[in-house]
C-alpha cells in the first residue's frame, strides 16, 4: 500500500510541477514518425511460361507469366509502394506475353506508381516491356538491339534427299506450309505471301508502339530501327531511354523522380519466402514436401470463380507431357480440367487461355467438342499463338479475344510420311515384305506412298479439313463460302483476324476474364476468384508422369547451347512425334521478336 501511495504521489508531484503537462501535450503534439517510401524490385527475365505453372520448391526458381502479373498487380494495390523498379533481363517472351506484361505495366502507372526500367544490352523484347514504363535507364555502355522483325524457315529437303529419306506429305489448302520445310528447299510463292502479309503487320505493330510510347514520330522510329544497333548516348539523344546511368545510380535517379531524400528497397518484391531451415528429421520432411509440392490443405471456397484453362503447347492425345526440349498439350489433360471446371458449382464462366500451334486433328477436335458441350460461358484468350489446332480449339468458345500479334488462323490439313527406306539402303539395311490388301503399306516408313494409297489418304484429310472449316464457319457465324476465303492455311495476327472475324475483340487475358463475368452476370461491384486449371505439376509429376520437362531455355543455360540451335532441336522433336499421327493442324514456323 505504501509503494502505491508513492508512486501515485511522484506521478502527481511531476504533472504539478510542469514535467507532464497534459496541457503541454495538446499544445505540442508528439510528430509521428515519417514513414520512407518504398520502391518494389521486380526482375523480369526467364522463359516465363503461360500455364498453371508448377508448385513447391521448383516453382519458385522460374517464375511463369501468371505469377509475375500477380507481382506486378499486388504491387499497385500496396499503399506502402510509391515506385518500382523492373530490372529487365532478357525475358523469353512472344507478342502474346508481351501485350500481357505491357498491360501489367499499364495498370501500375494507373495506380499512380512510378515504373522505371533498368535495361542493359536491350532486345527488341527488354525495350518493348521497358516502354511500357515511365522511364528507361541504361548502362553508357549497354545499346539496344533493334533490328526490325525478320521471319525465317528452315528447310531441310536438302538434308533429307542426302540421307535417302523422302518426306511424302500432302496438304489441304494452298497457304498450308506446314510441310514445306520437308519437301521444298525454298518458300512457295503462296507461302511467301502470306507470310509477308503478316510480318508487314508486325512490323508496323513494332515502330507503332515504340512512337506511342516514347511519344516520337512513326517515320523517325523507322529509321532508329534500320540503325538495328543503337548506343546508349545516342539512344538517349534519340529519346528512346531516359537516362544514361549505372546501376549504383538508380537510387539517385529514383529519388530524384520521388521527391524524396532516402526510400527502402523492396528486393526481389511478392517473390514466395522459402523456410531454408532444412536441419534434423524435420527439416528433411520438410524439404521433400517443399520438392513434391505438398502444401496446406486449403479449404475450397464458397466465393464465385473464373476457370482459367490454360491450352499450350503442341496438341497430342492423351495426358500433358513433357520431352526434352518441348511440353505437349494432352487432349486428356485439357479436358479433365473443362469437366471439373464446368462441373464445379462455384465456377460461373470458363477462360480457355490457348498458345499452341496446333498438332494432332484428332485431338483438336476431341477438346473442341468437349468446348461445345459446356453449359457455362466459356471465353477463349489467345496469347503468342492460336493457329491451326489452335484456332481448332478456340472456335467452339462464346468470344474469342486475341492480343494484337497473336499469329492465328492457319485453317488447314497436312497430313503424310517419312519414306526412311532410301536411308536403311545407304546404311545397308534391307526390309523383306509379306502383304495382303491394296493399301497395306499405306502407314509404312519403307517407302512413299502408292497411288492407291496416296488417294485413300487424301479423301480422309479433305473430309478433315472439310470439318475444319464448316465447324469455324458454323463458331464464327460466316458462311461456309465467307470462311473459305480466310481458310486455306492463311495466318493471321490477331488485328488482322480481328478485322476478318475470325476473333471477336483484340485484348489481353484480363479484358476476356472480364467478359467471362459479364457473360455470367456477375455485378460489377462483385468479387470472383481465379482457379487455375489444369493443377500445377510438381516434381513427382515430372519425374514419373512423363519424360523429364528440360525446356530450351533452361538447356541453353546450363549447356551454353546457341538458343537457336535449340529451337531447331525442339522443332525436330515435335515434328517426330507429330508424324506419328495420320492427320495435322500444326502451323509450321514460329515468329518470335528478337
Amino acid at each position: 500500500m505504501l509503494r502505491r501511495a508513492v508512486s501515485v504521489g511522484f506521478s502527481t508531484l511531476l504533472i504539478l510541477s510542469g514535467l507532464v503537462s497534459s496541457a503541454g501535450a495538446a499544445d505540442e503534439p508528439a510528430k509521428a514518425e515519417v514513414k520512407k517510401p518504398k520502391v518494389a524490385v521486380i526482375p523480369v527475365k526467364g522463359a516465363l511460361p503461360e500455364n498453371a505453372g508448377q508448385v513447391g520448391l521448383f516453382a519458385e526458381i522460374e517464375q511463369n507469366l501468371s505469377q509475375l502479373l500477380g507481382r506486378l498487380d499486388r504491387a499497385a494495390k500496396d499503399k506502402e509502394i510509391s515506385a518500382v523498379l523492373l530490372e529487365v533481363r532478357g525475358p523469353d517472351l512472344g507478342r502474346g506475353k508481351m501485350a500481357e506484361l505491357r498491360a501489367g505495366i499499364k495498370h501500375l502507372r494507373e495506380a499512380k506508381k512510378l515504373v522505371v526500367a533498368d535495361i542493359e544490352s536491350g532486345s527488341s523484347v527488354d525495350y518493348l516491356v521497358a516502354c511500357a514504363c515511365d522511364a528507361i535507364v541504361m548502362p553508357e555502355s549497354g545499346e539496344l538491339i533493334l533490328p526490325g522483325v525478320r521471319a525465317e524457315v528452315t528447310h531441310y529437303k536438302g538434308l533429307l534427299d542426302k540421307l535417302g529419306i523422302q518426306a511424302d506429305m500432302m496438304q489441304m489448302g494452298d497457304f498450308k506450309g506446314a510441310a514445306e520445310p520437308y519437301t521444298r528447299t525454298e518458300m512457295s510463292p503462296e507461302f511467301r505471301k502470306q507470310l509477308e502479309i503478316v510480318i508487314d503487320d508486325f512490323y508496323t505493330q513494332f515502330v507503332e508502339n515504340i512512337a506511342a510510347d516514347r511519344k516520337l514520330d512513326v517515320a523517325k522510329v523507322r529509321e532508329l530501327v534500320d540503325l538495328g544497333l543503337i548506343g546508349a548516348a545516342e539512344a538517349k539523344e534519340s529519346g528512346l531511354i531516359d537516362r544514361v546511368m549505372y546501376r549504383d545510380e538508380i537510387d539517385g535517379f529514383l529519388k530524384e523522380k520521388l521527391a524524396v531524400t532516402e526510400f527502402s528497397r523492396v528486393e526481389d518484391y511478392g517473390k514466395k519466402k522459402i523456410d531454408e531451415d532444412f536441419s534434423g528429421m524435420t527439416g528433411f520432411f520438410k524439404l521433400f514436401e517443399l520438392m513434391m509440392g505438398v502444401e496446406p490443405t486449403k479449404r475450397s471456397s464458397s466465393a464465385k470463380k473464373v476457370a482459367v484453362v490454360y491450352a499450350s503447347g503442341m496438341i497430342m492425345p492423351g495426358k500433358s507431357t513433357s520431352g526434352l526440349l518441348s511440353e505437349s498439350l494432352g487432349s486428356d489433360t485439357v479436358i479433365k480440367a473443362l469437366e471439373t471446371a464446368s462441373k464445379d458449382k462455384t465456377v460461373v464462366a470458363i477462360v480457355l487461355r490457348v498458345d499452341s500451334p496446333g498438332g494432332s486433328a484428332l485431338a483438336s477436335d476431341l477438346i473442341w467438342r468437349t468446348i461445345g458441350r459446356c453449359e457455362k460461358p466459356i471465353i477463349a484468350s489467345m496469347g503468342d499463338v492460336a493457329a491451326s489446332g489452335g484456332y481448332y480449339i478456340s472456335m467452339g468458345c462464346d468470344k474469342i479475344f486475341a492480343e494484337p500479334g497473336t499469329l492465328t488462323g492457319s485453317i488447314g490439313v497436312v497430313g503424310g510420311k517419312l519414306a526412311t527406306g532410301g536411308l536403311f539402303e545407304k546404311l545397308g539395311i534391307h526390309t523383306d515384305v509379306i502383304s495382303r490388301g491394296k493399301n497395306s503399306g499405306i502407314l509404312t516408313s519403307e517407302s512413299p506412298f502408292t497411288e492407291s494409297e496416296r488417294a485413300a489418304w487424301k479423301k480422309m484429310m479433305e473430309e478433315i479439313y472439310r470439318q475444319f472449316v464448316s465447324k469455324a464457319a458454323a463458331g464464327r457465324k460466316l458462311t461456309v463460302e465467307q470462311l473459305g476465303q480466310l481458310a486455306g492455311g492463311r495466318v493471321w495476327t490477331g488485328r488482322q483476324a480481328k478485322e476478318n472475324k475470325l476473333v471477336d475483340e483484340v485484348g489481353t487475358l484480363q479484358d476476356a476474364i472480364q467478359e467471362a463475368r459479364k457473360m455470367a452476370k456477375v455485378a460489377a461491384d462483385e468479387k470472383t476468384e481465379l482457379l487455375l486449371l489444369p493443377e500445377p505439376r510438381n516434381l513427382f509429376d515430372d519425374l514419373f508422369g512423363g519424360d523429364m520437362a528440360i525446356q530450351a531455355p533452361a538447356v541453353s543455360r546450363f549447356m551454353g547451347a546457341d538458343p537457336a540451335v535449340l529451337n531447331q532441336l525442339k522443332n525436330a522433336e515435335i515434328w517426330a512425334r507429330l508424324l506419328a499421327e495420320p492427320v495435322v493442324l500444326a502451323l509450321p514456323y514460329q515468329i518470335r521478336i528478337r
